[in-house]
């Protein structure tokens, strides 16, 4: 599974960085490393809510405060 996550300035100023931090986490706890691929790409063009976040080819709209839950929803549970 490929998830991107923009790292464009008005990304980077809503939380990017800490969305990174904590899928890249989720990823070792959960020893997904083998079938997630975690890139991080610049403006991807939907940044008005939150930090664009692309999981295969569906874009979402993530804020560091959701990005747990976000991760278990979107990438966890497609691959259980």
């Amino acid at each position: 599974m490929k998830v991107t996550i923009c790292i464009g300035s008005a990304c980077h100023i809503k939380g990017s960085r800490q969305i990174v931090e904590c899928f890249q986490d989720q990823i070792e706890k959960n020893d997904l490393g083998a079938v997630v691929e975690l890139n991080g790409s610049f403006c991807m063009g939907n940044c008005r809510n939150g930090v664009c976040v692309k999981v295969n080819d569906r874009m979402f709209s993530v804020t560091p405060e959701i990005a747990e839950s976000f991760f278990n929803e979107e990438v966890k549970s497609k691959l259980i």
